[in-house]
């Protein structure tokens, strides 16, 4: 029961915040001037396409913003059930929130792909004139900026470790007496030592 309720759940997450991203764009993409060039229309398509793959990202985050916000209400529900039935129940619920992640992720990259030319391409014609849009095309084609994009996950992993190891001293006692604060607060059992980076590493 647990277990649909979460899928379920998350569904619904995320249908509604796909219904609520064309709507909030729709007022942008109406504004757009009457005449627009051929070449800014092909300008515009350009940009688009070197930005498929932001999109696609963007896509993929919606769809785990939900999942991961029902597992954290999940760890909550586990920790009130009985020890010999936690694990079995833990497994389940990451599974589940696995198998959602597997198969809507695709739909919303490619609906993400399908719907971006009727919303952003209005808004760049709109903004920007065709050297402009030539200019960002041309700089969002770029070898060299495609390599430098490309190091973002390696520059977030690196910053992140770095970040976590220099403010451990600091931020652990603190986030020892916040978790033993809340789980007096809730009438729970006393947290174990664990450091503040290990839960993260569970989503």
């Amino acid at each position: 029961m647990l277990k649909k309720s979460l899928v379920c759940a998350a569904l619904i997450a995320a249908v509604a915040g796909a219904q609520a991203q064309p709507a909030a764009a729709t007022p942008a993409s109406k504004a757009a001037p009457a005449k627009v060039s051929a070449t800014q229309k092909a300008l515009a398509a350009r940009v688009l396409k070197a930005q498929q793959p932001f999109l696609e990202n963007m896509a993929a985050a919606l769809v785990q913003q939900p999942a991961g916000q029902l597992m954290q209400s999940a760890s909550r529900v586990l920790q009130n059930m009985p020890a010999d039935k936690r694990e079995a129940a833990a497994r389940d619920v990451e599974a589940d929130a696995r198998k959602y992640i597997g198969e809507v992720t695709p739909l919303a990259k490619a609906r993400v792909v399908k719907l971006a030319p009727g919303v952003i391409e209005p808004m760049l014609e709109e903004r920007f004139s065709e050297d402009e849009l030539r200019q960002i095309a041309t700089i969002l084609e770029s070898p060299v900026y495609i390599r430098y994009q490309s190091m973002g996950p390696d520059i977030q992993k690196a910053m992140s470790a770095k970040l976590v190891a220099d403010m451990r001293g600091e931020v652990e006692p603190k986030f020892k007496a916040m978790e033993l604060a809340m789980s007096n607060h809730l009438g729970l059992p006393k947290p174990s030592a664990a450091a503040p980076g290990a839960a993260p590493a569970k989503k």
